[in-house]
């Protein structure tokens, strides 16, 4: 059986909420735990529910605390929760806040929601998801004849770490790495632990930019997504 991706909406706009929560909720391995209409009211429901959501979709300009500010709060007190956040002031460059937040997937207001189911699926699975503007932005702005940092001792990667590393890359999952490598999901996981605590990033997206600085795979390398 599908695990079941559970999803909290927050957005002050109760119609956009109405009609996402109807949508995904008729999604077959989709579940609407709860929604808010404020980044207050979503503190409070964390707080008080014993349920937290896989994934969080979260509208960046809200009333009172907005996304940024909820982003960096989720980010702090709840970084399990995988957190994409939709905007109506999208802009590519926007990539940067992404990385350097942990967000998950930053993505114009105005997509379609059968397109955000997808991408909803792509989070659960691989940790990030990057519009093809924002790969572009991806591939202009980072060389691959960027200098390789010189590394203290104890954060050097192993083998087999660069292994993982390649294969988060390539949006393989833990199941789809521990096949290929003939190892156990649970070893795939450590190994990704270890990847987060050497290359300080924070979340999937940081690893991939963390490869291409470091010439363990090319821009053009990476699969549109």
């Amino acid at each position: 059986m599908e695990d079941i991706i559970t999803i909290a909406l927050v957005d002050d706009d109760a119609l956009i909420v109405s009609l996402l929560k109807d949508f995904l909720g008729n999604q077959e391995n989709m579940e609407v735990c709860y929604t808010a209409e404020s980044g207050e009211m979503l503190k409070e429901k964390l707080v008080t529910d014993s349920t937290l959501p896989d994934i969080m979709v979260l509208d960046l300009n809200m009333k009172g605390i907005n996304g940024v500010e909820v982003t960096e709060f989720l980010k702090q007190n709840y970084p399990s929760i995988k957190v994409i956040l939709m905007t109506s002031h999208y802009k590519r460059s926007f990539m940067g806040f992404m990385l350097k937040t942990g967000v998950s997937a930053f993505l114009p207001k105005g997509i379609s929601p059968v397109q955000l189911v997808q991408i909803i699926q792509d989070v659960h699975e691989n940790g990030y998801y990057f519009m093809d503007d924002q790969l572009g932005v991806l591939r202009e702005q980072i060389s691959h004849k960027s200098p390789k940092p010189t590394l203290i001792e104890k954060n050097v990667l192993t083998e087999r770490e660069v292994e993982v590393l390649k294969l988060i890359c390539f949006q393989k999952t833990a199941k789809e790495i521990a096949e290929k490598l003939f190892i156990a999901p649970r070893t795939v996981e450590g190994h990704k632990n270890n990847l987060f605590i050497k290359t300080e990033a924070r979340n999937i997206a940081g690893l991939v930019i963390y490869a291409i600085q470091n010439n363990y795979i090319e821009p053009n390398e990476i699969p549109l997504i």
